[in-house]
């Protein structure tokens, strides 16, 4: 019998660390959904729910010879997971990768694909219906929702607001620029440097026009949704592994991913501490360096890759035909407009490679 590698998490990191390892290791991936779900598509499918079954792709077609598990794991320890049915799965190799949680619909912490679709459709009636849109928060999230609901609406008024003064200010101001030109041209509003002085009066995504006050005045809106607040969450760590979390939840790492203190556990995606924006194209990465380890020591050897974070880069969708973003050169950041942006990401949101990587392409 070959070494068992248990991965907490199918998301960005987990899905692409078992699948690097299916060959050489018995693999486990363990997720409580029944369906890996593309969250880089996540914002135009609430939009287009004609187009939604795209970001679903079954966890039964990832792997030839490991196992997935659709359970949550209730307790893990560095010896293996106890899932929440009170099943044991002991592992000689751990990868911990159960990524963050955020409001939706950027990310549904919803179990059962079908009930996702149901949620969205529901929602996609009620901004449908919605003639003023609300968006709370100004950074990538809010932003591409903007650019997806003109995509589809270009005569509903949306507006953003966030209390920073600047737009994504980590970015070059040439790239900002951009993007603020990209937005007055859609005629979306923004109302940066404004907080809003009570929450509006309605749940999220449900339509019923309120008046809110804000630091500078008031708004009006039929529909708001929340683009702000990443959740970790790391509870579900066994005594020995909590003592590697820090104060916010997040796990320390050294540079070959390894869990600090713990040679034979890894950390992907979300759950780390690295100093990065928590996105999808750096929980990739981490699962390479992982990957590369996990298989250095099943045959005996150190671990030897190491994860180096890279300059701020971005590409941000507005829609399928509108974006910009950013990626780091030798002579500095460069911007990427529309044209770039739309061949890269934004014409199918990366979905054709998530049907090669799960086989259903």
């Amino acid at each position: 019998m070959g070494r068992v590698v248990a991965v907490v998490g199918g998301g960005y990191a987990g899905s692409a660390v078992a699948k690097a390892l299916d060959e050489e290791a018995d693999v486990v991936l363990i997720d409580p959904k029944d369906a890996f779900v593309h969250a880089a598509g996540a914002l135009r499918a609430l939009v287009r729910p004609d187009w939604a079954e795209n970001v679903f792709f079954p966890y039964d077609t990832l792997l030839k010879r490991g196992r997935f598990v659709r359970a949550r794991a209730a307790s893990v320890d560095p010896g293996g997971v106890t899932l929440a049915s009170g099943e044991r799965i002991d592992a000689d190799y751990l990868v911990l990768a159960s990524g963050s949680g955020y409001p939706f619909p950027a990310k549904w912490e919803i179990d059962s694909s079908s009930e996702a679709l149901a949620r969205l459709r529901a929602v996609h009636a009620e901004l449908s219906a919605a003639e003023r849109v609300l968006i709370l928060g100004a950074g990538p999230v809010g932003l591409e929702l903007s650019g997806e609901v003109k995509a589809v609406w270009p005569d509903k008024h949306v507006t953003v607001v966030d209390p920073a003064e600047r737009l994504v200010p980590a970015f070059a101001p040439e790239m900002r620029e951009e993007l603020r030109r990209q937005l007055d041209g859609l005629g979306v509003e923004l109302r940066l440097g404004t907080r809003l002085t009570a929450q509006p009066p309605t749940e999220p995504g449900r339509r019923a026009g309120f008046t809110v006050a804000t630091t500078d005045g008031e708004l009006r809106a039929d529909i708001w949704f929340r683009c702000h607040g990443v959740r970790i969450d790391s509870s579900y760590l066994g005594p020995d592994l909590a003592a590697a979390r820090t104060a916010r939840g997040p796990v320390r790492v050294s540079g070959t991913l390894q869990v600090d203190g713990h040679e034979h556990v890894y950390a992907a995606g979300d759950l780390t501490d690295l100093d990065e924006a928590k996105m999808a194209a750096h929980a990739v990465r981490h699962a390479k360096v992982v990957a590369r380890n996990v298989l250095a020591q099943v045959r005996g050897e150190q671990p030897s890759a190491v994860y180096r974070t890279s300059p701020a880069s971005i590409l941000l969708p507005l829609g399928p035909r509108a974006g910009v973003g950013q990626t780091a050169t030798p002579d500095g950041p460069s911007v990427l407009f529309a044209e770039t942006v739309t061949q890269y990401k934004g014409a199918d949101l990366g979905t054709d490679r998530y049907a090669e990587l799960f086989g259903t392409s």
